[in-house]
């Protein structure tokens, strides 16, 4: 019966080859720490023995548990959290903290895998919803200057990070500077207009008769006008940021082809993704349902089941004795047979019932 007490087992098995300097407090704050990483393979720890992160997928939403132990633990609760936040009977008005009875009422004996397998448990049966929130990742353990305090524990918030995955929509517009503002024009373009000079020297020679002649000649005008340097200027820069434009253009289409195919491999991915999800949830509930049947209370059950049916067994072949239907060797070999079944069956349901009892004493049920 080791596999109903896996925290004792750790708990022996640590004391004796804990390592020489660790006190009583450091040895149960290890071995809780051990039954967490054994109940939950697919844990992850963010910060040795401070933070740890479990993923869970439960009606196509995936929720990360955050797992704080503070410095005093296990004197002290953990903390758990969830990302994003959840609305759910077990957690705070905010949907950030879990507010379980099994976490309020933690004490150093308690067995924290077995915790938070209930609480996985729970969610499977009240599946959570979506709680309107911000978009960073909380409660990252932090030194104590910046802290918040709680009621009995003192943490911080953790500074956006970037996300894994994702469109990152969140990215401010880059704002231009004043020296960039101001070399655009009117038409948002970064092409500085050559500057207009506040006399005309071409002009200055000119005599009164010829400038009349210009103000009432267009053509006059005209030819004068496009003998001025800035024009040329003008006219040269085009001409430049069309050849400039053109190039470009030749490139992005060369890039077509590369482009295209990248787009697909995306997709393709985007694909897979999405099948190896639906994959990855079944297997859970798949996990999930083996895992509610292997527990002590449904193999209690069992037991009472099969030691039921031995006994009703035993009774028919009495029955077929007593009617003079079976020999008597046959019927004692068959009887002691069944009857050895079924007691076993019997004794040890019986045994397992005690045990549940006594363990729920202490910790969290089976």
């Amino acid at each position: 019966m080791s596999w109903l007490f896996p925290l004792a087992k750790s708990a022996s098995s640590s004391a004796a080859g804990s390592p020489a300097g660790l006190t009583s407090l450091q040895q149960q704050k290890q071995r809780l720490i051990e039954s967490l990483r054994n109940s939950h393979s697919s844990i992850a720890e963010i910060q040795k023995d401070v933070e740890y992160r479990l993923p869970f997928t439960v009606n196509n939403l995936t929720i990360n548990i955050n797992i704080l132990l503070p410095p005093q633990f296990p004197q002290e609760k953990p903390v758990i959290s969830v990302y994003p936040p959840i609305r759910h009977h077990l957690m705070d008005s905010q949907g950030l903290y879990v507010t379980s009875p099994l976490v309020s009422n933690f004490t150093m004996h308690s067995d924290l895998g077995k915790i938070i397998q209930s609480l996985l448990d729970e969610f499977w049966k009240n599946p959570p919803v979506l709680a309107p929130t911000s978009t960073t990742f909380p409660y990252l353990y932090s030194n104590p200057a910046d802290t918040v305090s709680s009621s009995t524990t003192s943490y911080t918030a953790a500074k956006p990070v970037a996300p894994s995955f994702g469109v990152l929509s969140s990215l401010p517009l880059p704002v231009p500077t004043t020296e960039s503002s101001a070399s655009m024009n009117q038409n948002g373009f970064g092409y500085k207009m050559p500057d207009i000079p506040d006399a005309f020297p071409e002009l200055s020679e000119l005599s009164v008769s010829q400038l009349t002649d210009m103000n009432e000649q267009e053509e006059v005008l005209l030819e004068q006008f496009l003998m001025l340097p800035q024009l040329k200027q003008i006219i040269t820069d085009k001409e430049d940021l069309v050849k400039n434009i053109e190039e470009l253009a030749r490139k992005n289409l060369l890039l077509e082809h590369s482009l295209e195919t990248k787009r697909q491999a995306v997709l393709d991915k985007y694909e897979l993704l999405i099948q190896m999800k639906s994959t990855f949830e079944k297997k859970m509930q798949r996990q999930h349902e083996l895992s509610e049947s292997c527990s002590a209370s449904a193999l209690q059950a069992r037991l009472k089941v099969a030691a039921h049916e031995a006994e009703e067994e035993s009774d028919n072949i009495a029955e077929d004795f007593l009617e003079g239907k079976t020999e008597i060797d046959d019927f004692l070999n068959s009887f002691k047979e069944k009857r050895t079944i079924c007691h076993c069956r019997r004794a040890k349901e019986e045994k397992l019932h005690q045990v549940i009892a006594m363990h729920s004493q202490f910790h969290a049920p089976l």
